[in-house]
């Protein structure tokens, strides 16, 4: 085969010749970068592989460490102080009031984690608005709502808090928001 190609190759044209070559060589640059493509993203998924094994080995070494901990901080919890997904609604309620925020809604449950029988942990995904004509009035609720929501910590987590202008025309007026969440001992 190898022969009669190259019986065939050595007949032809020089200008032919030349055409079969620049074609080889074409054909072979584009194989190469494909080739070097493929190759570069097999290295990075390897790399980050092994950099993840890596790091779950370590968990898994530390997996006592992490145990004792986990068990410290749950013997901390007061059980009558956790809170249900009712409780929790109530009390982000009350403290949003409190800061200033009006038109507090429960836009339903987030994401839920399974219960392990001992806790259970209750996410909610609420907006509040800001609806002062001073915007410096709407950020100080805003900070003392979030700073409130921040010492009730680890009964309360916020999860997500995202501020968004009401309307374009007035962007002193702000929505919050919030995803949070609650463990509840049983």
């Amino acid at each position: 085969m190898i022969r009669t190609l190259r019986i065939y190759f050595l007949g032809r044209l020089l200008r032919e010749k030349v055409l079969l070559v620049g074609f080889i060589a074409i054909a072979a640059v584009i194989w190469l970068s494909s080739f070097s493509t493929r190759g570069g993203l097999f290295w990075r998924v390897q790399k980050v592989t092994t950099t993840q094994l890596a790091e779950q080995e370590r968990w898994l070494g530390d997996q006592s460490k992490v145990q004792a901990a986990a068990q410290k901080a749950a013997s901390q919890l007061k059980p009558e102080q956790t809170l249900d997904e009712t409780r929790l609604f109530t009390t982000v309620q009350g403290l949003a009031r409190e800061a200033g925020l009006r038109n507090i809604t429960n836009q339903g449950r987030g994401p839920t984690l399974p219960s392990s029988g001992q806790f259970s942990f209750n996410t909610l995904k609420l907006t509040a608005e800001a609806l002062d004509q001073d915007p410096l009035r709407n950020w100080d609720a805003l900070k003392k709502f979030y700073h409130d929501l921040q010492e009730k910590s680890p009964y309360i987590a916020i999860d997500q808090f995202i501020l968004q202008p009401r309307n374009r025309a007035n962007p002193g007026q702000l929505t919050v928001f919030l995803t949070v969440s609650s463990v509840e001992v049983h």
